[in-house]
């Protein structure tokens, strides 16, 4: 490993009160719900569709349900699968595997049965705590994948017995919401039955910092997804970060978190799951983002911090607009996965009185490696500063040792506690994926002399034609300046002289009845210049998009390649 120290020029930048450095952390992640509920035992950690869990009943369920996993014969080290919605039975899933020393691993429940049986290929658990209506997939493996604990959890046992949600929502509605998270099943150990065990004793061995705590698979937008190996320490110290980034929420004083991000992913955990826990926070859960369910509680808990993705923040401004209800006393909203607009964060932060700020993060970094400050120093169009403690530097992507001149694009590459230390059970991919100790992010990125950080694309996106470099989102963000131009993906199609060609699909905004393609292109050509402007604009009805909202461009290079033949 390089014992280069590279200059941090972004630490000048850095708002009052947040450090330069962290101390190391130390423990484990089963500390953090252990000191919150020591220092606030009946304050709030949880609430689901209104039903409160406070911070001491919640240890005690992960208590329980830790020792109830015991029995079936989980113990340290062994890989427990998580197949859950947002729901309290994921929260004490997630803390009694840690409790024991075992390995979580986070799934999507939305998944497809292929793509649900590939990560099971990938990590092989044989227990999993899975939502009820994944039950079937998961019983439907073939017998070398077999889970012999099969563990559903009905999500429908967690919300008030009231028929009135504490939501207020009608009826009707309240009942389609169950309903839609309820189904029966057998063959399987109901969750109950975990839960019922007598509390673990205080004497079982507890996980160490360097453990390995979560398996996190990547989202593979770029290629088949990849299992992140993440210890304690990774996550402990980017729960830490994001304390010290935001020094103006004070530690059990009323702070209220909205999980509507998914928690099985890396952003959605972090941020809405240990940082919540570590903060001593009221972590308000919602199963998926639902803007009426969001306004009802911001009327009497609003959100002191609001993990999000700009396709949410958009909804739930228009939802609150149409209402007339004020998003007034949401302190902190902060946006990853994709860029964020700054004609939504005008109106959404006049609405809010608070902050609407961009950072960046990866899977591999636990996620979280930059954010805009929480102040108005942040500059729009950037993902911000690298956080306290994250080394950064700007490299050669054909020569990832050798820096770039300053404020010259090039590829990122990250040193920080929290950046894990490589894929599980993939060497030849971990050793790609570092040089000289430092984590290959594939993302081309500009460093300005204030430390502020822009992302330009990302490197196996990058398009070349004619022995051109071309960034697809810098054609979009183009093309999404004509009024016909609802939404927008690039990607490159193979071309018989110039390698790639550059080629859009395109959404049009909903009052044009008539596409004129050419124009499209007309307009392309009076900003970018000639090599960039797309050989071919397609128009689509949608763009593939994850379930956090971003735009898959992978997916879309392929229905294109299906659609002309390019790829036979």
């Amino acid at each position: 490993m390089t014992s280069y120290d590279p200059p941090r020029p972004w630490t000048a930048s850095y708002p009052p009160g947040v450090p330069e450095d962290l101390e190391p952390v130390s423990g484990s992640l089963v500390d953090i719900v252990a000191a919150s509920a020591r220092d606030y035992p009946d304050a709030p950690a949880l609430q689901f569709f209104g039903r409160e869990t406070t911070y001491r009943e919640l240890e005690e369920q992960i208590d329980r349900a830790a020792a109830g996993l015991k029995a079936r014969g989980v113990g340290a080290g062994d890989s427990v699968a998580i197949v859950l919605p947002n729901c309290p039975q994921h929260i004490v899933a997630f803390y009694a595997i840690l409790r024991l020393g075992a390995v979580a691993i986070e799934h999507n429940p939305l998944y497809t049965p292929r793509e649900l049986r590939k990560q099971f290929e990938d990590h092989g658990a044989k227990t999993a705590i899975v939502w009820t209506k994944v039950v079937e997939t998961v019983q439907e493996f073939p017998a070398d994948l077999a889970v012999t604990n099969l563990i559903s959890v009905d999500v429908v046992t967690a919300m008030p017995l009231a028929t009135r949600l504490a939501l207020k929502l009608p009826i009707a509605k309240a009942r389609e919401s169950r309903e839609a998270l309820y189904s029966r099943v057998s063959g399987t150990i109901p969750w109950k039955q975990i839960v019922a065990a007598d509390p673990l004793p205080p004497t079982h061995p507890q996980p160490s910092t360097d453990d390995l705590a979560i398996i996190q698979y990547t989202s593979g937008t770029t290629g088949t997804p990849k299992g992140a190996s993440l210890t304690h320490r990774n996550l402990l110290a980017n729960a830490a970060q994001a304390r010290a980034w935001v020094p103006q929420i004070v530690r059990g004083n009323g702070c209220v978190v909205y999980a509507v991000l998914p928690m099985f992913h890396a952003y959605g955990l972090t941020l809405c799951l240990t940082f919540a826990m570590s903060m001593g926070a009221r972590l308000v859960l919602f199963p998926k983002f639902d803007p009426d369910m969001v306004l009802d509680v911001t009327k009497k808990h609003p959100a002191t911090f609001l993990p999000l993705v700009p396709p949410i923040a958009e909804r739930l401004l228009n939802a609150a607009h149409e209402k007339g209800i004020s998003l007034k006393g949401t302190e902190i909203a902060i946006s990853g996965a994709m860029a964020l607009p700054h004609e939504l964060v005008v109106p959404f932060e006049k609405a809010s009185g608070g902050y609407l700020v961009e950072g960046y993060g990866l899977s591999e970094c636990s996620p979280v490696l930059m954010a805009n400050p929480v102040a108005d120093t942040r500059v729009p169009g950037t993902v911000g500063l690298p956080l306290p403690g994250t080394e950064c530097r700007v490299v050669d992507p054909g020569e990832p040792t050798t820096d770039v001149a300053p404020g010259a694009p090039g590829e990122l590459v990250v040193r920080g506690p929290q950046v894990f230390g490589g894929y599980y059970g993939k060497p030849e991919a971990t050793e790609e994926a570092f040089v000289d100790g430092w984590y290959r992010t594939g993302d081309i990125v500009t460093i300005d002399e204030t430390g502020f950080v822009r992302i330009v694309d990302r490197i196996k996106e990058l398009i070349i034609t004619g022995g051109f470099n071309v960034a697809p989102t810098e054609v979009e963000n183009a093309l999404r300046q004509h009024p016909d131009v609802d939404d927008v993906a690039v990607v490159g199609l193979p071309s018989e002289h110039s390698g790639e060609e550059v080629v859009a699909a395109v959404v049009l905004a909903p009052d044009v009845t008539e596409p004129d393609v050419e124009a499209i292109r007309d307009f392309a050509r009076g900003i970018l210049t000639p090599y960039k402007v797309p050989r071919r604009v397609f128009v689509v009805d949608e763009l593939p998009t994850s379930l956090i909202g971003k735009v898959l461009r992978r997916q879309v290079r392929e229905k294109l390649l299906d659609l002309t033949g390019a790829g036979s």
